[in-house]
């Protein structure tokens, strides 16, 4: 028996096809039935490499008492989150406006026209920790639906009003130059809560953060204090060293469950790897440091070998169980390591022995009786304490580490989400264009292009707007701001690396969609198109969380494109965006530092180079090495047509490649050599500090 769920797309919605629950997806049909037969609505929001959701699934949804229960009582409407950010973002505040927190799954008891009366997350199948059964609060529920009706429709009506009420807009206003402030008060609120002892910010459970890694790295480049540069590679160190990482695969899991980065929640994220290789990158960029372009390539080659569909999308995540277990896919003994390097290596004890110690294996183990690799004695100190060379250690733990990862490869895997997101594809896009220019790999820059080919030719609808899921060959859903935003930035990002003006036009074009569909008169940017299904409330989202919010990200590009075209227009709106945002910048810094980032931006202030002319590469070598985020970059030959307006106008000078620093369109005096570009980029401070790898 199959519920109406067996049409979707969604791995997850496609989880709980089979379920015994008469599942509907989203949509007119289950508020139509749920006014016919009288019934209220539970909605279930979750995702599919969702621990918990799993445990709810074969508790409660996979029970045929429960089931019929549900099915008795309610219209059960099941939503992927990561499909409809939108559903998820409207009911998730409703349920924190009730319970004072959310997470997943979560689940909503909502009237037929959609208001929420009743929520939480996880229920148990009994009444444990302080919380009841899941079949206790449906009958409950059912109890009041049928005695006390009229209450319940009254608490939905005053929530939903409310929600909507604190939903509204600041009054728009200018930025100045006293906005700087704003960055100086983050800083001093991350320098306090920063985690000096184990680096990054907060306690167990502990969140990767790049975007806030990333702000701090940006004012340590701004400032040149040197104790930002020390919170950012701290914090890097520990994460990269720690089981937080796939010490065999590459890939960082979703966070530790600890404060130490040692014990993983195991489900790796396209969005977290994404935003991880990019800031490894820019830490490797300023320091020279090897273990952060190790880190990056590692991550990326993982997201090639395991996270990339024939087709050119990235796949969404990786669960964090297999065989029923969580972790047991990355987990190993003594024994296990062993057997495995006892057939491939020469001298396969000392080669187990030297592993082992390097990566805190013991017979007791860190987790459950297994070992979660990570690195408890670095290389450098092995060969210390054993006479040997550093390289000759690193070289065999290489070695050892390939051993483990075929033998792993014969292990039953966690399952892929292998939906295909527009707005996570853009993230990831962003990080393997950067990365294929600064380390010069042209792999990655290939599986950039194909990406950006394969968006936009399979995920746009006839009319040309985005949609925002893909599989299987078959795309739907409306693109949200996240999407449009995230993948604007991954487009800039592709210019930059290739100088086709087709990708630079693509972008144009989609910021052009976010001012004239998205944007909020008042201010900001809404989540949804102007034309998007109505629902209780148009969802604005500004907090930056796992995901940068499309806002900021919008602000960024938009910011960007100023640079780029000197249309008034898209400045403008960013910093009005940027303007409403002082109060959560100045006053939660952790919970905004994209929108700091992009503050960053446009107060550095930003410079713009041009380059015109048969060769550029040599002098874009200067800033491609080193990373000036506050710089933006156009180049053509020099009788090459391009779309560009930062390039009109511009020329070749006696047929030499010329390169024009400007701000605001105004530029300084063309150069011809690399050394009277570096001059130029030192002089006006675009990028790198002093004491940093790079000019």
């Amino acid at each position: 028996m199959s519920n109406k769920l067996v049409n979707e797309t969604s791995p997850y919605l496609l989880q709980h096809a089979e379920n015994p629950v008469d599942w509907y997806p989203w949509g007119a049909e289950a508020f139509e039935t749920s006014r016919a037969q009288d019934k209220p609505i539970f909605l279930s929001v979750g995702y599919s490499a969702c621990h918990w959701c799993h445990v709810m699934e074969h508790e409660s949804f996979e029970d045929e008492t429960t089931a019929a229960l549900m099915n008795r009582h309610f219209i059960s409407v099941k939503v992927d989150r990561e499909e409809r950010p939108d559903i998820d973002a409207i009911y998730m505040k409703a349920v924190q406006a009730m319970t004072e927190h959310g997470g997943w799954p979560m689940s909503v008891f909502l009237t037929p026209e959609g208001e929420p009366f009743y929520g939480g997350t996880y229920f148990p199948d009994k009444p444990r920790h302080g919380l009841p059964s899941f079949a206790e609060v449906l009958e409950r529920i059912a109890e009041l639906w049928e005695m006390q009706r009229d209450e319940l429709i009254g608490a939905g009506n005053r929530l939903s009003a409310a929600l909507v009420q604190s939903g509204g807009s600041p009054n728009a206003t200018s930025l100045t130059a006293s906005d700087a402030s704003i960055l100086d008060a983050a800083i001093s609120g991350l320098t306090r809560t920063f985690d000096r002892r184990h680096g990054g910010w907060g306690g167990a459970p502990k969140f990767p953060q790049p975007a806030i890694i990333e702000f701090v790295l940006r004012r340590h480049l701004a400032t040149g204090d040197a104790s930002l540069l020390r919170m950012v590679t701290s914090s890097l160190d520990a994460m990269a060293r720690g089981g937080i990482y796939d010490q065999l695969g590459g890939g960082f899991h979703r966070y530790a469950v600890d404060d130490i980065w040692l014990v993983p929640h195991f489900e790796k994220m396209l969005y977290d790897n994404a935003q991880l290789a990019r800031v490894y990158l820019h830490a490797w960029q300023v320091t020279g440091e090897p273990l952060y372009r190790r880190v990056v390539e590692e991550t990326l080659d993982y997201v090639t070998r395991e996270m990339l569909d024939p087709s050119g999308g990235f796949y969404s995540a990786q669960d964090a169980d297999s065989e029923g277990e969580e972790g047991r896919f990355f987990v190993w003994t003594p024994d296990e390591i062993q057997e495995a390097l006892g057939s491939s290596l020469d001298d396969s004890k000392a080669d187990a022995d030297l592993l082992m110690a390097a990566y805190g294996v013991t017979r007791p183990g860190n987790f459950e009786g297994s070992n979660i690799l990570y690195v408890a004695v670095p290389a450098e100190q092995l060969a210390r304490e054993s006479g040997v060379a550093a390289t000759d250690i690193e070289a065999r733990l290489a070695r050892a580490r390939e051993v483990l990862l075929a033998a792993r490869e014969n292990r039953v895997r966690p399952s892929t989400d292998d939906k295909v997101l527009t707005g996570w594809n853009g993230l990831m896009l962003t990080a393997f264009a950067e990365a294929a220019r600064a380390l010069d790999r042209e792999d990655y820059l290939e599986i950039a292009e194909t990406n950006a080919e394969f968006v936009l030719s399979q995920m746009r609808g006839t009319d040309g707007r985005l949609l925002r899921t893909w599989k299987g060959g078959h795309s739907k859903l409306n693109g949200y701001l996240e999407d449009y935003a995230h993948y604007a930035e991954g487009l800039l990002e592709l210019y930059q690396t290739t100088f086709d003006p087709a990708w630079f036009d693509a972008a144009v074009e989609f910021a052009d969609a976010i001012l004239a569909h998205f944007a909020d008169p008042a201010s900001g940017f809404f989540d949804t198109r102007d034309d998007h299904e109505e629902l209780l409330f148009r969802p604005k989202e500004t907090q930056d969380g796992a995901i940068p919010s499309g806002g900021s990200v919008a602000a960024m590009v938009l910011a960007k494109l100023g640079e780029y075209t000197g249309e008034a227009g898209y400045s403008k709106t960013a910093e009005t965006a940027l303007a409403s945002m002082r109060a959560e910048m100045s006053q939660a810094p952790l919970g905004f530092a994209s929108w700091l980032s992009a503050l960053d931006f446009v107060l550095s202030p930003p410079s713009e180079l041009a380059m015109v002319g048969p060769d550029p590469l040599p002098m874009l070598h200067l800033v491609r090495t080193t990373y000036r985020p506050n710089l933006i970059v156009a180049a053509k030959a020099d009788d090459e047509e391009s779309s560009v307006p930062l390039l009109s106008g511009r020329g070749a000078i006696k047929g030499a490649t010329t390169a024009y620093l400007c701000r605001h369109f105004a530029c300084e005096r063309p150069v011809t050599s690399g050394e009277g570009l570096e001059e130029l980029l030192r002089t006006n401070r675009v990028g790198a500090q002093a004491g940093t790898k790079s000019a």
